[in-house]
């Protein structure tokens, strides 16, 4: 399976450089997500939960960062066992320019899937590796730009966005 795609992100490429590299933001923006853990030059261990079709299976999986150019780019490699529902791997190169509003995000994805996975077809596949990558953005975005959401919310979503602010600005050193 090949995709790619780019997205804007409203955020500097420095900040959006750092997310991707961060446990935690990651844990918060990965569809099912459950656990990670590791260091960008160690290496990420994650458990993910996901359904796929009528296949639902929790991967237990590495991911290794190469490549890196702070700001600019990275490598994602990675492979993840899901037990009898099979396995994923394959990686993805991310570039990020800088836009009139934050960050163009590029990628380009190469994966593999096999066992009952490969079973359900490609089109379902496909369709299932977008929707992840689009929910990703989705939740990088909201992550890195809550204030976006708060003029469009009421008084609650607005303290919930000065919470994630404030959580991204401690985990960024940039208070």
């Amino acid at each position: 399976m090949h995709m790619s795609d780019q997205k804007e992100i409203a955020a500097d490429p420095a900040t959006v450089y750092a997310a991707l590299l961060n446990p935690e933001i990651l844990k918060a923006c990965v569809p099912g997500a459950k656990e990670v853990t590791g260091s960008p030059e160690d290496g990420f261990e994650a458990t993910v939960t996901q359904k796929v079709g009528p296949v639902k299976a929790t991967f237990k999986g590495q991911v290794t960062l190469s490549d890196l150019v702070e700001g600019e780019k990275l490598t994602i490699s990675g492979e993840g066992k899901g037990g009898a529902a099979g396995f994923a791997k394959g990686g993805a190169e991310v570039t990020l320019t800088a836009s009139e509003t934050g960050t163009l995000l590029a990628y380009d994805v190469e994966a593999k899937v096999g066992g009952k996975l490969a079973q359900l077809g490609s089109r379902l596949i496909d369709g299932f590796a977008k929707k992840m990558a689009d929910q990703f953005f989705t939740n990088l975005q909201n992550t890195l730009a809550p204030e976006q959401d708060e003029e469009e919310g009421d008084a609650s979503d607005a303290a919930e966005g000065e919470q994630k602010k404030s959580w991204l600005k401690k985990i960024t050193a940039r208070g």
